[in-house]
């Protein structure tokens, strides 16, 4: 009986540009049919992984293997990929339907099979009675789905995404999120999608991998990444969370007592190796702080609340955060979605920030 293989894997994969790692030794495994999505900073190195993936890049050492088949050497038309770049690189004095068959037609196929591929690829693509128009009579989604429409007419089971989103405004890009991830689950091949924007990350992923530095920092489920980061950095980059800074006064069995601001704050060790006197990071999305005006009746003795400063409120429509500044100038947001009719308090006054137990999580990287 045969292995089963992943779809996608990277052995110890690093590049190189002079004195500059741009890949650090990474390791990673795609499944088939998997809507991946390498999310992170500009420079940290995803479209370096994505284009090494997809033959573009020579690695400078490590491996790629796609279905089960060592490719490290291979140009990118000798690879079961296809890519969809960030500019559509549309070519245009062509038709629509010549953009979509180019490739195609280079693999010399019969010009009817071409056409009936490149027609009903269009069709998927929602742009069915576009055959005929410019690219420079399409909208900027329309340019789009005729870059993926070529991309998946040549029949490779992997399609490489670099920034494919990010030319189109706020709205028009949510809507294609959707039908990014509808399209893929239609055609059911493994996407591998770059982008720094956590929104688009999570609308499409069935999993995430974080890369900055050129390191894989943490990869998991979508709601895994923004719920339970396990670093420091994916609480920092995915999400609203708050990062606070302490020192381990005591460790008790599962609890962990963290002075922050003089303060004591109790959380769960996750089974991290922590010890007394350590500094550690705390980390706490804003949705789960609730801010309350500084009465006096509250305390911080059960280890669920810190006191400070309000500074000020941010209204955003569909959500309003209030700001409260702590002893040592850490500023903790507390997200409320909805309109409330209450006004804020007043900048300057006493406040307290407080939460349930188990939302407050521990870092030590």
């Amino acid at each position: 009986m045969n292995a089963i293989h992943p779809t996608v894997q990277v052995r110890q994969l690093s590049k190189n540009y002079g004195s500059v790692q741009a890949l650090k030794n990474v390791d990673l495994s795609i499944a088939a049919g998997e809507y991946f999505v390498l999310l992170g900073p500009s420079g940290g190195g995803k479209t370096t992984l994505l284009r090494t993936i997809g033959g573009f890049h020579k690695p400078s050492s490590g491996q790629v293997w796609l279905n089960g088949q060592e490719v490290s050497h291979l140009p990118p038309d000798k690879r079961p990929t296809a890519m969809v770049f960030q500019a559509y690189a549309l070519f245009p004095h062509m038709s629509v339907l010549g953009n979509v068959g180019y490739g195609l037609s280079l693999a010399k196929l019969p010009k009817a099979e071409v056409r009936d591929k490149s027609i009903a690829m269009l069709e998927m693509v929602g742009l069915k009675g576009y055959e005929d128009r410019r690219p420079h009579e399409l909208s900027g989604g329309q340019q789009q789905r005729v870059q993926l429409a070529r991309a998946l007419v040549l029949d490779r089971n992997i399609l490489l995404l670099d920034e494919p989103l990010a030319a189109l405004d706020a709205q028009l890009r949510k809507d294609m999120c959707l039908e990014l991830k509808h399209l893929q689950e239609k055609v059911g091949i493994t996407f591998i999608h770059v982008t720094h924007n956590q929104e688009e990350a999570m609308t499409v992923a069935d999993r995430i991998a974080l890369i900055a530095n050129g390191e894989l920092v943490e990869q998991g489920a979508a709601r895994d990444i923004y719920r339970t980061p396990e670093r420091r950095f994916t609480a920092s980059f995915v999400g609203e969370n708050n990062l606070l800074s302490g020192t381990v006064a005591s460790v008790e069995g599962d609890t962990v007592t963290v002075q922050v601001c003089g303060q004591p704050l109790s959380v769960d060790r996750r089974d991290l190796p922590v010890s007394t006197g350590a500094t550690v990071a705390l980390s706490i999305r804003s949705e789960l702080v609730e801010m309350v005006p500084e009465d006096g009746s509250a305390s911080s003795a059960d280890g669920l609340s810190l006191a400070g400063t309000y500074t000020e409120s941010v209204y955003l429509g569909l959500t309003l955060s209030h700001r409260v500044a702590l002893s040592d100038g850490t500023q903790i947001v507390s997200r409320v979605v909805g309109e409330s009719d209450a006004p804020p308090p007043v900048a300057g006054s006493a406040a307290r920030v407080r939460w349930k137990p188990g939302a407050l999580r521990l870092h030590i990287n």
